[in-house]
């Protein structure tokens, strides 16, 4: 690296290290910030004592996150005055309490909404001593064409973020106001920070957004879902693609039919149902029933037989009785999905939900939530147990701890959100393709080993 390094403040390049905090949607956002500041020359260090400028991007989704994201500025800002000299904080967490967080943590020299984060070089030249600079409310945030980006992921996989903001208008969630509404990136971009990830290695893809299956439609010129779907899949040196946080309401049969005829993208769908009873959906703002999902359920399993579904849902929401509760214990039986993650509700400030009543007593919502995971372990081990006897494809994520022992994922598994695959196998790298057969399995994991007469070709 080169560049002058003066004592003074404001002095260029710095030791820069970033904290990223949320979802995938939020890694992507940490990741180009990452590539903004390298492209500026900067140098990325891991460890936030060893930095002269810590950036932390923060979410705020339920009440938990935003207080890990005030436990991890409180922890970082402890580094001030050492080898720290310019403290930012970005993301949900800073859109929604930056005048309040530069008042109440005076360690912090910046904060920095999602719609302005492309500010964060010029953050950097902020001279100690002067106010904190604040940067909220709308902007273009990281949807306009291809910026740098260091991928973080490692083994093979990157997300690929293809819009910004969200148009829906759910009670419980303060997404549209921190974000903005929905805004589709030009299938061109996203095409090419796609090959730009291939390039890098990138053997899976994994496409996010608030609502991915709402592509194109704020923008009819860009073409729907399916189209950017298919365009992707027939990239050079892709071996997997799939795509998260789809939405029940938007999931188009075009989509399943480029999903049943493109062999690189895998047959894997997240679609957050949020819950089963028709009275709590409706006052969440959103449509739909649970016989209506079971529908839907039975349309995906028929045009793409042996189909991976993952969702998740919201107990203890304002007004949800013991009969709602019933009932979205039976849909779970009913549509028998592999994957399902649980949320006690978290009222936001700001929120429709957060004035509904009545409200729902936190031992109750414990109690529920607790008892839905119970009821999903069973049948996620009974999905899982289909594996047995099977040899699939296994993307090696890094080794397991002791000699020749492996973790990695099926196309049928996300990484964080759902369970791996547990194997054995020699001479093998992070981020390829292996067969492994699978022996056993449990509620979460698949375990397994490498056959000694590896199968050809399989991905």
């Amino acid at each position: 690296m080169t560049g002058h390094r003066s004592s003074g403040s404001g002095c260029w390049p710095l030791r820069v290290a970033v904290v990223s905090l949320g979802c995938a949607k939020n890694l992507v956002d940490s990741e180009t910030l990452l590539g903004l500041l390298q492209e500026a020359g900067h140098e990325i260090v891991g460890e936030p004592s060893r930095a002269e400028a810590i950036i932390v991007n923060t979410c705020s989704f339920v009440t938990e996150a935003k207080q890990e994201s005030v436990n991890a500025i409180l922890e970082v800002a402890r580094y001030k005055g050492r080898e720290c000299r310019i403290l930012a904080v970005c993301g949900c967490l800073a859109e929604e309490y930056g005048a309040e967080l530069a008042r109440e943590i005076p360690e912090v020299d910046a904060i920095i909404g999602p719609g302005h984060l492309k500010r964060i070089t010029t953050v950097l030249e902020k001279q100690e001593g002067s106010p904190p600079a604040v940067f909220v409310g709308p902007g273009s945030g990281m949807n306009g064409g291809t910026l740098p980006r260091v991928v973080s992921t490692g083994s093979g996989t990157a997300y690929l973020k293809i819009a910004e903001g969200c148009n829906h208008q759910c009670s419980f969630c303060l997404i549209p106001r921190l974000r903005g509404p929905y805004r589709s990136r030009p299938p061109e971009s996203v095409l090419a920070e796609a090959r730009s990830l291939i390039a890098r290695g990138a053997g899976e893809i994994i496409l996010v957004a608030q609502d991915t299956t709402y592509y194109g439609t704020d923008q009819p010129d860009y073409g729907r879902f399916a189209d950017l779907l298919r365009r992707l899949a027939r990239l050079e040196g892709l071996t997997w693609l799939r795509f998260l946080y789809g939405h029940p309401q938007h999931l188009r049969h075009e989509v399943l039919e480029v999903m049943a005829a493109e062999p690189g993208i895998c047959h894997y769908l997240d679609l957050p149902f949020q819950h089963a009873s028709p009275s709590v959906l409706r006052r969440m703002g959103r449509t739909g029933s649970g016989d209506e999902f079971l529908e839907l359920v039975r349309r995906i399993r028929t045009a793409l037989p042996g189909v991976t579904l993952r969702s998740t849902f919201i107990v203890g929401f304002p007004g949800e009785t013991e009969a709602d509760f019933r009932q979205l214990l039976q849909f779970l039986q009913a549509a028998s999905l592999d994957w399902v993650g649980a949320f006690k509700f978290s009222p936001q400030e700001g929120t429709v939900a957060a004035g509904l009543e009545p409200a729902v007593p936190a031992e109750v919502a414990e109690r529920r939530y607790h008892e839905l995971m119970t009821c999903q372990q069973h049948i996620s081990a009974s999905r899982n147990r289909r594996w047995e006897g099977q040899t699939i494809p296994v993307l090696v994520e890094g080794a397991a701890g002791r000699k020749e022992q492996w973790i990695g994922r099926s196309r049928h598994q996300a990484p964080e959100v759902d369970g791996v695959v547990r194997f054995a196998g020699t001479g093998l790298h992070p981020g390829e393709i292996v067969p492994v057969r699978i022996e056993t399995s449990d509620s979460y994991d698949l375990y397994g080993r490498v056959p000694k007469q590896a199968l050809p070709g399989i991905s």
